[in-house]
């Protein structure tokens, strides 16, 4: 017998991440607990998110994230995490890189994915 989840309960997990409105790029070194090393933030809305078939295949689902651009820097340092939360609640925590960032710049988010994949 195969396994599998009926992509409308997998919706209803990345509806979870989907509601999120808000997104940081944060310089916490080990998983973030709260928002406190934020070094840049967006707001995020439904439009923001996008449901398909993950790119595992049949019995995946993702959600991708949109690009935001030219994201005004607030706090100084390196960036290792960017969270989704709604209200300061976080749902979704990815790691990134890039360059050391400055209180005096900009930032540009690419879009991003986040995947279920097909049960094991």
């Amino acid at each position: 017998m195969s396994k599998s989840i009926p992509d409308i309960t997998m919706d209803a997990a990345l509806d979870h991440v989907a509601a999120c409105t808000r997104m940081d790029v944060t310089s916490d070194s080990g998983t973030p607990a709260n928002l406190t090393n934020t070094l840049a933030n967006v707001a995020m809305a439904g439009g923001d998110f996008t449901k398909a078939q993950g790119d595992a295949g049949a019995g995946s689902r993702k959600v991708t994230v949109a690009a935001k651009s030219a994201v005004t820097v607030t706090g100084s340092g390196d960036p290792l995490h960017v969270v989704l939360s709604l209200t300061s609640v976080i749902r979704c925590i990815t790691t990134c890189t890039g360059p050391t960032l400055s209180g005096s710049g900009t930032v540009d988010f690419p879009a991003w994915d986040y995947e279920i994949g097909i049960p094991t």
